[in-house]
């Protein structure tokens, strides 16, 4: 399958060869399919800064977005606290070595951003010789991958993201889509990724049914699938979950799946798009549909033990999740059952998004727990409890057997007995 459908289609094998490949890039938000599996990626259990550690670069300022990692290069973004500059900095994947601090914008009057977020909080995407970063509507930008060199940038789409923004951009074939669900508009935007002129623009179509900005908001990186042989571009928001065409940006169906401040990934598996909305529910919904599918498409929903920020793990038939407070859990995606439920015994949040490699997975608090347990639905066992001295907000990255891991002051590698 070549890069070019890395987002239309996720496939994953049986739980007992978790993956015949490892990722030789993670190139978005979740990796290479967008589901945060590294497949058969053999990392390394215990890791510190002092056990496993490749190399360690420190990150001034602040910033949740994850690292991404393509010819030997990894890309990601950074921001002044109060957010009068941000940037798209290039590091060697082999030495850790910065190699280019890109200052891509400056704003005299940032927007209001809550302290649990921050002004680069959008993972950026890199896809055919380009890096494309987000800030919202602080504005978008792509950047040669090589050189570094900005190539357009859009600061025209305008909202109030009221929090801070964290939608991802994503990509689809030679366009760039991107969610902007704010407080006063919501809407989203689909580029040309060499110009970054505007190929469509579509509002909400629903009815919020509400006055409140709050209550419009949200924070989804979309992902774009085939069902049935009909590309749709999943894109939850608050109050819904739109299905439309990622080509013109033509409604397909909506689900009111309900909520705010929606941040999880839909994943697609088993004929369904599993999709969360923000306060603790999520939904298993058939694609295809079209106009209102809430009573026709919608197999299953749920609220318990549902993670309010992280995006799940579907492997083969097991459901993964971990709740922000630290609730692990394995259950049927088919019907919603609850197989296990049980405490990481973490302090924080979780809000970094869970990865999966030979059968381990992977999840990170805000305050530093690093834990390691086994894909298996059986019950939590856990292989390893890991710290390290400052938490995540952003999600991991894997590259062959390597785990990328950005906390909040600094981006580590760590391989197997110290090996590059």
């Amino acid at each position: 399958m070549k890069v070019i459908r890395l987002i239309v289609i996720f496939v994953l094998p049986s739980l007992h060869c978790l993956g015949s490949d490892k990722p030789t890039y993670w190139n978005q938000f979740r990796g290479p399919n967008g589901d945060g599996d590294a497949k058969s990626a053999v990392l390394p259990l215990k890791f510190s800064e002092k056990q496993n550690m490749s190399w360690k670069l420190p990150m001034l300022g602040k910033a949740w977005s994850s690292p991404v990692v393509m010819d030997g290069k990894v890309w990601l973004t950074n921001a002044e606290p109060e957010g009068y500059k941000m940037w798209a900095i290039q590091v060697d994947w082999h030495s850790g070595k910065e190699l280019r601090k890109v200052l891509v914008f400056e704003n005299k009057e940032p927007q209001y951003c809550h302290p649990m977020n921050s002004y680069g909080t959008p993972t950026p995407v890199i896809y055919d010789g380009r890096v494309f970063v987000h800030f919202g509507t602080h504005g978008t930008a792509a950047l040669d991958a090589h050189s570094g060199q900005v190539l357009w940038e859009r600061r025209d789409f305008k909202c109030d993201h009221f929090r801070g923004a964290a939608a991802s951009p994503i990509v689809f074939n030679d366009s760039l889509i991107v969610h902007f669900d704010g407080h006063d508009l919501q809407y989203i935007v689909c580029l040309d990724q060499k110009t970054g002129k505007t190929l469509w623009k579509k509002e909400r179509e629903y009815d919020f049914k509400t006055d409140n900005g709050d209550r419009k908001k949200a924070y989804c990186t979309p992902s774009v699938i085939t069902h049935n042989g009909r590309q749709e571009l999943i894109s939850p928001g608050a109050v819904a979950t739109e299905s439309r065409n990622p080509v013109t940006g033509d409604l397909f169906w909506t689900a009111r799946t309900g909520g705010m401040n929606a941040s999880s990934r839909p994943i697609y598996r088993h004929g369904h798009v599993y999709v969360f909305c923000g306060m603790g529910s999520m939904s298993a919904i058939r694609p295809g549909g079209d106009g209102d599918v809430d009573k026709t498409h919608v197999t299953w929903s749920r609220r318990k033990v549902v993670p309010k920020k992280s995006s799940p793990l579907l492997l083969n038939d097991l459901l993964f999740m971990v709740s922000d407070e630290g609730v692990a859990s394995c259950s049927n995606p088919l019907n919603g059952e609850i197989y296990w439920a049980d405490r990481l015994k973490i302090k924080g949040q979780c809000a970094s998004s869970p990865i999966h490699a030979s059968g381990h997975i992977y999840s990170f608090s805000s305050e530093g727990d690093c834990i390691v347990f086994k894909a298996k639905k059986e019950g939590l066992e856990i292989l390893a409890h890991n710290k390290l001295p400052s938490g995540c907000m952003a999600s991991p990255a894997v590259v062959g057997d390597s785990l990328l891991v950005r906390t909040k002051q600094n981006l580590y590698r760590f391989d197997h007995h110290n090996s590059k």
